[in-house]
Order: C-alpha cells, then sequence, then structure tokens
C-alpha cells in the first residue's frame, strides 16, 4: 500500500463538512484504497454510510469488511454484482440488490433508499467503482450518471467518495469528473 493514502484523504477533507472525492487507484492498491478509506469513514470520523459495490458480491465485500474490523452495523450496502453473476440472493436488512451496474437508475433509487434510512444528518456514500459501471455502459452515459449522482451527494448533504482504476483510456472521462468533485487524491502508478 502507498504510504499515506489515509493521510493525504484527512488532509483533504480537514477543513471539508461534506465533500466529494474522486479516488483514481491503480489496481495493485485497489483493496487497501477501499479498506483504509472505508475503516477512516466508519471507525475515525465514526458516520455511517452507503457502500455501492459493482466489482464484488455483498457477501465477499463483508467477509472482507470483517476480517479487517470494519463495523458492518453503519453500513448499508447496495449490491450490483450477485445478480448478474447469477448467484442465489439471500434477503437482508443490510443490502439492497441491483440487477446489474447497467442499472444506474435502479442504483440511483437505492442510494436515496438508503441515505434517508440512515440515523443521523452526517453520513457517506462510497461508490466502487466508476471503472465497473464503464464496463456496462457507454462514457457519456457514465458522465452524466455520475454528474447526477454528485448532484444528489450534495443535495442529500453528506460525504462522498467514488473510486476508479487508473487507466490511460479513462483519463478523458476522469478529467471531465473532476470538475463535479471537490478533490481527487491519486493513488499509486506513479
Amino acid at each position: 500500500m502507498k504510504i499515506g493514502v489515509t493521510e493525504k484523504f484527512k488532509e483533504n477533507i480537514k477543513d471539508l463538512e461534506e465533500y466529494i472525492a474522486l479516488v483514481t487507484v491503480d489496481s495493485e492498491y485497489y483493496q487497501d484504497t477501499n479498506l483504509n478509506l472505508v475503516k477512516h469513514l466508519v471507525e475515525e470520523q465514526n458516520i455511517p454510510g452507503v457502500y455501492v459495490t459493482l466489482n464484488k458480491p455483498y457477501k465477499t465485500v463483508e467477509k472482507l469488511f470483517t476480517k479487517n474490523g470494519i463495523d458492518l452495523r453503519l453500513i448499508i450496502f447496495i449490491d450490483a454484482v450477485t445478480r448478474t453473476a447469477g448467484s442465489k440472493v439471500e434477503k437482508t436488512d443490510k443490502c439492497l440488490f441491483i440487477g446489474s451496474p447497467e442499472k444506474m437508475s435502479d442504483i440511483s433509487i437505492a442510494m436515496d433508499q438508503a441515505v434517508k434510512s440512515l440515523p443521523g444528518k452526517d453520513k457517506f456514500v462510497f461508490f466502487d467503482s466508476l471503472s465497473t459501471l464503464l464496463l456496462y455502459n457507454n462514457p457519456i452515459t457514465v458522465a452524466r450518471f455520475i454528474h447526477f449522482l454528485t448532484n444528489k451527494i450534495r443535495m442529500w448533504g453528506v460525504k462522498g467518495v467514488v473510486i476508479s482504476l487508473q487507466k490511460e483510456k479513462d483519463k478523458d472521462l476522469i478529467d471531465e469528473l473532476s470538475q463535479f468533485c471537490d478533490f481527487v487524491l491519486d493513488v499509486g502508478g506513479d
């Protein structure tokens, strides 16, 4: 793990009550970055949040978070992978299952429900990942969705983190989306 990712994140958010961070990460640091940032939000800031997973099924993320000491009581998951993979969906009050990453309107509706169901004013939305959306949707549609999503996050008055793998072919999209965010944190690949 590249040293100082959480510290760089803290430095960027220190004067912000609400923010939207675009975190671009080299694939080598992807999992550690996600774990460290979620752990920071849940454990250090003690705020509840919504974790949107487009890469790994809820059960896999749940086990990974538990293994790394992340308090799952503070997180509602939105899973757009399990049904796509054809796996059996076991109902739980901790996760909303979406058909696939193609169904961005369903993801948006689920996020709205999840954010509103969390207690208190201080909350976060963690979106994992922009790169996966691009596998299922064209870049223009993804750009529109992320613009819509960042506006929703601002209207909800919550903290937002959007993760994207660093890929040269996505550079133009990342540059376009950075204008909707308060800061971009580049992790690895230097």
